[in-house]
């Protein structure tokens, strides 16, 4: 207890002793030791309010910074081309998925182009976020300005750098269309998935000798060709075809080619 307290204590049960109060078991203090017992529990409680102020500014900060674990973080690119959400459709993919404000804002710029063809695809991506929202278990989480700052991504200038860094904090993964961006994330120790190899993994796998029976749409670069489609979109190029533009018919595969664009299979009519 405070030096000054226990003197006037002891001042107060002299001053009792000599002067003993007028009701039996009533006590009294003085002006001045009240003072000075209100001055002590003031100290006490400004001593305890620091704590308190520095446990809520650890509380605000954490609250700041995201963290969603494992989320899948769309580029551009993957959301433009669209093929993704119905991969999500399926139930294949979900949990969180990431949308940076810096790649809402380059989504929205595109959105508002000149280009026909490309305000065309903004839009369209914005419609497929909007869908995502809406789908069962999925989760779409958009990154605003201050979580993008809480990871530190304003520091980057280019999209792709944030996205790769948000993903690697987080410890997602980046889904795209974009074959530098997926070659840069591998880098960067970022798992990147693109929806153009995801296709080709897909496609169903012809090999010489394989029958199969199909719909000739139109003629191949020699009249004497039909060219037909599978589900995939894999192009068959049928020999001696040319005058069954319009039917289906049976062939089998002779030959497959491998180009940058896919594969091309060569076959004949059955």
């Amino acid at each position: 207890m405070d030096k000054e307290i226990k003197i006037a204590l002891a001042a107060e049960k002299k001053q009792e002793g000599e002067n003993p109060p007028d009701k039996p078991g009533s006590i009294s203090f003085s002006p001045k030791l009240v003072a000075l017992l209100a001055d002590e529990v003031a100290k006490t409680v400004v001593k305890r309010l620091p704590k308190i102020n520095r446990q809520n500014g650890k509380k605000k900060k954490k609250a700041n910074k995201p963290k969603i674990e494992n989320g899948i973080f769309l580029d551009t690119s993957a959301i433009i081309d669209g093929r993704i959400f119905d991969v999500i459709a399926l139930g294949l993919l979900n949990g969180y998925f990431v949308i940076l404000e810096s790649i809402l804002l380059e989504l929205k710029h595109i959105a508002d182009s000149q280009d026909m063809v490309k305000r065309e695809r903004g839009r369209k991506g914005l419609e497929y976020l909007e869908k995502l929202k809406k789908a069962k278990g999925v989760k779409v989480v958009v990154f605003n300005e201050k979580q993008e700052q809480a990871l530190g991504l304003d520091k980057l200038k280019e999209v792709d750098e944030r996205l790769i860094k948000a993903a690697k904090e987080e410890k997602g993964k980046v889904i795209t269309c974009d074959y530098n961006l997926e070659k840069k994330a591998s880098i960067g120790g970022v798992i990147a998935v693109n929806v153009n190899t995801l296709a080709n993994v897909l496609k169903v796998i012809a090999v010489p000798g394989e029958s199969l029976h199909i719909s000739l749409a139109h003629k191949g670069k020699d009249p004497t060709q039909g060219v037909g489609y599978l589900d995939d979109g894999t192009m068959i190029v049928v020999e001696n075809a040319g005058i069954e533009i319009g039917k289906e018919v049976d062939v089998v595969v002779s030959r497959v080619i491998q180009t940058t664009a896919g594969r091309i299979l060569f076959a004949k009519k059955m």
